[in-house]
């Protein structure tokens, strides 16, 4: 059964969904089938495949709000091991509309029921608030993987993040964890991320990833294309910081995927 890890961060631009995008992607390169799911209204997630939202029919709007079954909104993406659930700007009015519906926090969690028998990771890319939609994601996820950036104020926010985290776990979804904490944005030329990482590190301990996502400019011009990283540029410092995270994120999760291509040696996940 697969693993169901929502990116969650309710402060923009901390690098959310461009750690959702290339996480999923740098695990399918590695020969992981795994489904992007996007509930963030903004549809970044969606067009960072290059998907235009005017073309897309079947959305996770349509699956939370329509009734519409989750393998009908599943959509292929150019790596032969990721498919997406893709967004639509309709999802901004899905937490009016799911307020009255019975088990309303439970939706998405019932939607991915039987695509965790066919995926090994399931990423939501979550939208930057704590409403509903993240609470539903939370609701569904057995992990939660917080990116935090390397810049002044890493921290703040997080704690209103941590407590819902505490309520969904109380209420919701008593096996809900945090996966890790992936410091984005990293500048190695800066005192300040030195200084960041220190503190996160003293916060959070060993949840924190070994791997560091520096900044990079191919990474920063890859959705204008509509592509992740990998297939826009497979050798830029941003590929080898996502394909670094995916690999530690497997090695984590060892027990679930002993028979995996990186543990018998089949994918390249050489540097």
């Amino acid at each position: 059964m697969g693993k169901v890890i929502s990116v969650a961060n309710q402060k923009g631009g901390v690098g959310k969904t461009t750690t959702s995008i290339n996480l999923a992607a740098s695990l399918a390169a590695l020969e992981h089938p795994t489904l992007l799911i996007d509930t963030d209204p903004q549809s970044n997630s969606t067009s960072g495949f290059g998907i235009e939202t005017s073309t897309v029919t079947n959305s996770v709007y349509e699956v939370l709000v329509g009734g519409v079954q989750l393998q009908d909104a599943i959509r292929n993406t150019e790596l032969p091991f990721l498919d997406l659930v893709p967004s639509h700007i309709n999802l901004v009015g899905a937490e009016i509309e799911m307020i009255e519906r019975p088990q309303r926090e439970r939706i998405l969690l019932n939607a991915i029921a039987e695509a965790r028998e066919k995926y090994d990771f399931i990423i939501i890319d979550c939208p930057p608030s704590l409403g509903l939609l993240t609470i539903n994601a939370l609701t569904a996820s057995d992990s939660v993987l917080i990116p935090v950036q390397c810049e002044y104020f890493a921290l703040e926010g997080l704690g209103q993040l941590l407590n819902t985290i505490k309520i969904v776990r109380q209420h919701l979804n008593t096996e809900l964890e945090i996966e890790g904490v992936a410091l984005t944005m990293y500048d190695t030329r800066t005192r300040l991320s030195n200084q960041v990482a220190e503190e996160v590190q003293r916060y959070f301990g060993d949840k924190v990833f070994n791997s560091v996502i520096t900044r990079n400019v191919r990474l920063a011009e890859a959705p204008s294309f509509g592509k992740p990283v990998l297939l826009y540029d497979s050798i830029s410092m941003g590929s080898k910081n996502y394909l670094a995270l995916a690999r530690e994120l497997i090695i984590r999760n060892k027990e679930l995927f002993s028979n995996s291509p990186v543990f018998s040696g089949k994918a390249d996940i050489t540097n």
